[in-house]
């Protein structure tokens, strides 16, 4: 076995153990809880916009993108542009043609202009409208060209929102490519984390990607994902496509 296949195994040995010290997850968890009040994902950039997210999702996102190498990155949620700045990115990086298409409901002028005046503008499309709508949906479809794709799923948390971005989006991920569902983590949160927000315990992404993966066999959990990660957004969110 060469030096490297040794350093992967044993570190696949290791994520293995650490997916089972369950006083770990509920540290990691309690960690999270914690930071919440300071708005601790808000702390980061990537190439100059602010990116909302924790570190840990930004670096699987990375190796995800790698490993897959999508043609087309589609993120509902576009916020200040970070994340679809780490996505284009990447594809840059991969050559060829690649874009990033970004949905949202309310794409404001000041975060447009800044998205638009960056230099990796030029892999990016944004689309206004909610994600859930037809119309926008054969606006994104149109841009992905049939291209393989990976999808991120950031928008409105709640349940029904979700599981509608999931009926639409699914079907343009292809075997091996990931769809990617933001905002689990709101399940395990405190009953009253989300006091302001539609959102919360019962009813957000995890619940619709329980009921989503019930029905739908194409897709299941990246486990391991969920157990090297420890701190993330996304636990049970990482979907991996088994089949077209």
């Amino acid at each position: 076995m060469s030096e490297i296949a040794r350093f992967f195994t044993e570190r696949a040995a290791a994520i293995r153990e650490m997916g089972q010290d369950r006083a770990l997850h509920e540290q990691s968890l309690a960690w999270l809880v914690d930071s919440m009040p300071y708005k601790y994902c808000y702390n980061f950039t990537w190439l100059g916009r602010p990116i909302i997210q924790f570190p840990q999702d930004v670096m699987a996102m990375q190796e995800i993108v790698w490993r897959t190498r999508p043609e087309v990155v589609v993120e509902t949620g576009v916020a200040h542009g970070g994340s679809l700045l780490l996505y284009a990115s990447l594809l840059e990086l991969l050559g060829g043609d690649r874009c990033v298409i970004g949905v949202d409901i309310e794409i404001r002028p000041h975060n447009r202009s800044a998205i638009e005046g960056h230099p990796l503008a030029r892999q990016v499309k944004l689309v206004e409208g909610s994600s859930t709508s037809t119309s926008v949906m054969e606006q994104v479809r149109a841009l992905a060209g049939g291209r393989r794709a990976m999808v991120v799923l950031d928008s409105m948390h709640t349940h029904a929102h979700v599981a509608r971005e999931l009926e639409l989006y699914a079907p343009l991920v292809r075997a091996g490519s990931y769809l990617v569902v933001l905002d689990t983590v709101i399940e395990d949160m405190p009953a009253d984390a989300f006091p302001d927000r539609p959102w919360g315990p019962g009813n957000n992404p995890k619940t619709a990607v329980r009921e989503f993966l019930a029905k739908n066999p194409r897709f299941e959990v990246d486990r391991e994902l969920d157990d090297k990660l420890l701190i993330t957004a996304a636990p049970e969110g990482y979907l991996r496509c088994l089949r077209d």
